[in-house]
């Protein structure tokens, strides 16, 4: 008894459904069953490997080049080509699991061998619908039943998958192994003992171009049309109301939110979830029986819309007058220094020299002019960009006239500032002596002071400018 009964998992009932909703994809892969015409094929294909070398490839067969054909029209060439050069190799697993890039064989053979075992997974979809659709009554009652006895004691919830196993898998496969003998008695016991009488059943992939591989593709057709629909819907329901294009609206949605995280983080543990999941759970299903349909859509048409109106009327009147929103932009002020320089040369005795526009004041004692670098910035004040996400709010830039308040917010040593005037605020040079006093640390190096004697200033000055900026959306956010 070493043969094996194949048995191919595959709906063959009617079509998994494609819903219809009111408003409004690719893939590939090879390997196929071994069978007479797949024996054939491959006699008369040879395999290729794929890019790295190290497995057999898809079969080029007349469908493969057809197909990969066919999408090399529909996609750019360029973006192929992207997309075959970012395969990558997952070094985060200790698997070093292989992520191959884009390839257009690949694909066709990958999804040729994902269609012929999808089967079960319709098989399973159809069945929950014939549960939850009344199909057969005795069915769902019983799926209630198991449902209640779960809600009433989730610890069963451990032995759900068990149970699962035990009646779904082993049991038939053992009837299966040992099936009873023909009668015509019903009441007749099933002998259990003796040796095995039939091979055991094995899941197999169906066969290319059958008709079980045509169902799959009908029914990986609807339910690709199934979650289109689904997500259009959902998108529609949800993103205008939380995605803040209506503020008003989604400021209130948020505040619904916010408090009823509240209220359930400090009474969560006084609600009784078991009644609430097991009438909800009731009230579904039996919702799902066709007649109760027909009744609850007549309720809601009657006697929910009309209510339904009111309540959003309602609804907008509350946000009108009691959410307030801020109507202008943020806005912030930004700040660059003019720096000048004294130059000195023959013709010229310390003339001040526009040097840069910087971001920084350049003083004595910044880590720039101690480490002997020059200032960085500008040269042209038409240059001076907004800081990225921001845009200018004002036409023009304006002088700063508090430049003791900038200095001493800085906590800037060393520098003689003008109270009046062009507002510059120049470098100090102590005399000889005085700086000997300050190196030996008899004398008291002076924060700042007002300039009022001449001879006392450095090389280089700067002052201050302000302009107002508003933020704006990123490029890349439009995109």
């Amino acid at each position: 008894m070493d043969e094996y009964t194949a048995e191919v998992v595959v709906n063959r009932d009617e079509p998994i459904p494609a819903i219809s909703l009111p408003s409004g994809e690719d893939t590939s892969g090879p390997d196929v069953v071994p069978g007479r015409r797949h024996r054939l094929k491959r006699a008369l294909t040879h395999r290729r490997t794929v890019s790295d070398g190290q497995r057999d490839g898809p079969v080029n067969t007349l469908q493969d080049r057809i197909f990969a054909k066919i999408l090399q029209q529909v996609v750019p060439t360029e973006e192929i080509e992207r997309l075959s050069e970012m395969g990558v190799k997952d070094t985060t697993s200790s698997f070093q699991v292989k992520r191959p890039g884009f390839s257009l064989p690949l694909m066709t053979s990958n999804f040729r061998r994902f269609n012929a075992r999808i089967g079960v997974v319709f098989v399973f979809q159809n069945r929950i619908l014939r549960l939850l659709s009344w199909r057969y009554p005795t069915h769902t009652l019983s799926f209630l039943a198991l449902y209640s006895f779960v809600c009433l004691d989730p610890n069963l919830l451990t032995v759900l998958p068990v149970a699962v196993m035990l009646l779904s898998v082993m049991v038939p496969s053992f009837v299966t192994r040992h099936p009873p003998p023909p009668t015509n008695s019903p009441t007749d016991p099933y002998a259990a003992s003796g040796p095995p009488l039939a091979p055991p059943t094995e899941v197999k992939a169906v066969s290319e171009m059958s008709g079980d591989f045509f169902r799959n593709l009908r029914d990986l057709q609807n339910c690709m049309e199934d979650f289109s629909q689904v997500h259009d819907k959902v998108c529609s329901l949800i993103l205008p109301r939380t995605n803040f294009s209506n503020e008003p609206l989604s400021s209130t949605v948020f505040l619904f939110l916010s408090a009823t995280c509240c209220v359930l983080f400090l009474a969560s543990h006084l609600l009784p979830w078991r009644a609430i999941f097991l009438a909800a759970g009731w009230f579904f299903v039996a919702a799902c029986h066709p007649k109760l349909q027909r009744s609850l859509r007549t309720a809601h048409d009657e006697h929910l819309l009309p209510r339904e109106r009111q309540a959003q009327g309602w609804l907008n009147a509350w946000i009108e007058h009691d959410i307030i929103l801020d109507s202008s932009p943020e806005t912030r002020e930004v700040e660059i220094f003019e720096l000048q320089k004294r130059v000195w040369s023959s013709s010229s005795i310390g003339e001040w020299e526009g040097w840069v526009f910087s971001s920084s004041p350049y003083d004595p004692l910044s880590s720039t002019r101690i480490s002997g670098g020059r200032p960085h910035g500008t040269r042209f004040f038409e240059d001076v960009r907004p800081p990225p996400g921001w845009e200018w709010a004002d036409k023009k830039w304006t002088l700063d006239l508090l430049s003791k308040d900038w200095v001493e917010e800085r906590m800037i040593t060393g520098v003689e500032v003008e109270t009046e005037g062009e507002r510059w605020v120049y470098d100090i040079v102590y005399a000889i002596g005085e700086e000997e006093a300050l190196r030996k640390g008899k004398g008291k190096r002076r924060d700042w002071e007002e300039a009022r004697e001449r001879g006392k200033k450095g090389e280089w000055r700067r002052r201050r400018w302000v302009r107002m900026v508003k933020r704006r959306v990123p490029p890349k956010m439009l995109q």
